[in-house]
């Protein structure tokens, strides 16, 4: 799909790789692009650089993304890419003694933004997608809902979660001519990575925003299911599958020396 001349809603998109995929779809061409966030006066910053417009939200409120789909179509037409991208970091603890956790806040709050959102959103936008012959969601997800994350059994579990969405979501609709990429880099240099504790994702390198936002839109372009910035996680997904048990001892031991490490 071609983002020129399109609607497009992005998600988280006031910083880091949400900020980043707003003005590469304005570069594109973007007809309008609406930047969703729950830090309004950022959003609106971010929508006065592309000429978009701005909404706040919070995307684990199923009523707020009701408001951005209807207001955005009733304001600007037909959205054609919906970006949920908005993401959490939080419950990350490389010292943690137990994967339940100690309380649920942590996993709703997860399952909330990582999972529920992009539902929200294919609850209220795929009539309308089906109606006028097909539309486009881009989820961003992360490799860690591919392979998995050490030190966070929250991120890592509703990140798969997201996965096992977007896969049904592709399948379901691909006869109405719905179209789903997935996003899924290692380490990006963003504010949600700089707050949480350094780890094997990113062990291959920090990418930019910048460089992540560009390979999502060669993606959308070729209308890519599973989108890989760092490509080599396609190997490590190859690894995982081939020997489950060799894999889960090996990321036992990144593990053990990550405890060492913050333990000291």
């Amino acid at each position: 799909m071609q983002v020129t001349g399109k609607v497009v809603v992005v998600t988280g998109g006031a910083n880091g790789i949400g900020r980043a995929l707003c003005e590469a779809f304005h570069r594109a061409g973007a007809a309008k692009v609406v930047v969703v966030d729950l830090d309004h006066a950022a959003a609106e910053a971010v929508a006065a650089s592309v000429g978009g417009a701005a909404f706040k939200c919070d995307v684990g409120q199923e009523k707020n993304i009701c408001h951005v789909i209807e207001e955005t179509e009733k304001m600007f037409g037909p959205i054609a890419l919906f970006c949920s991208n908005a993401g959490i970091g939080g419950g990350f603890d490389p010292l943690s003694v137990n994967a339940g956790g100690t309380s649920d806040e942590p996993w709703a709050r997860s399952w909330a933004i990582h999972v529920m959102a992009h539902v929200y959103a294919a609850r209220h936008l795929i009539p309308r997608m089906k109606a006028r012959g097909g539309g486009y969601f881009l989820n961003t997800i992360s490799a860690a809902g591919l392979l998995s994350q050490v030190g966070s059994p929250a991120y890592s579990t509703t990140k798969h979660a997201a996965v096992g969405f977007a896969e049904n979501l592709a399948i379901s609709h691909k006869a109405d001519g719905i179209k789903v990429s997935i996003l899924c880099p290692q380490g990006v240099d963003t504010n949600m990575l700089r707050s949480i504790p350094k780890g094997p994702q990113s062990g291959d390198g920090d990418l930019t925003p910048e460089q992540v936002a560009l390979d999502a839109l060669a993606g959308i372009e070729q209308e890519t299911f599973l989108i890989l910035p760092h490509p080599q996680v396609l190997g490590y997904m190859r690894k995982k599958t081939e020997n489950y048990d060799r894999w889960i001892a090996g990321m036992a031991k990144i593990q053990a020396r990550m405890r060492e490490g913050y333990g000291k």
